[in-house]
């Protein structure tokens, strides 16, 4: 686990090579991976597996039943950032916290309405400079977050 613990939620995943790569990416950077059911997959699914390749029973993984008994499980004070194509603010504009909860939505449609305006305060985008381009693919998202995240936190990052 990385000194900067950052945490990964995937809310209703649902294609399981987006969340074995992602597994991976935690794996890698030492993030814990939050799984929001319903799943649409099963965690034994060889596909994902498959993706995670054999990193999958190294990783830091846990698994909530819903969205609410997630956010209930929280800490008060826990740094957390939300992330919909709908955010005011893009993620070059925050500073991230050792801790932070990176939250994101199901592959087809997002966070839902009620959490994006619950939490519009801690809600980022990732910028995308072509109109046509609707969504980045789950998996590069997560990404390119954690990486900004790690980069902030870690003046080493850009070391060789």
């Amino acid at each position: 686990m990385s000194e900067f613990n950052l945490n990964v939620v995937l809310v209703e995943p649902e294609i399981p090579q987006n969340t074995g790569s992602i597994g991976r990416l935690c794996l890698a950077t030492g993030s814990t991976l939050h799984l929001i059911e319903p799943l649409g997959f099963e965690i034994s699914n060889a596909r994902l597996k498959r993706a995670g390749l054999d990193y999958w029973e190294h990783l830091n993984v846990k698994v909530h039943p819903s969205l609410d008994a997630f956010l209930q499980f929280l800490p008060a004070d826990a740094p957390k950032v939300f992330f919909s194509k709908k955010a005011g603010r893009t993620l070059f504009q925050h500073r991230f916290a050792p801790g932070t909860y990176l939250i994101f939505g199901k592959e087809t449609a997002g966070l839902p309405d009620s959490v994006v305006n619950a939490y519009s305060g801690d809600t980022l985008r990732i910028p995308m400079y072509d109109a046509r381009v609707r969504s980045l693919n789950l998996a590069n998202a997560v990404s390119v977050a954690v990486y900004e995240a790690l980069r902030q936190l870690d003046p080493s990052i850009g070391e060789v």
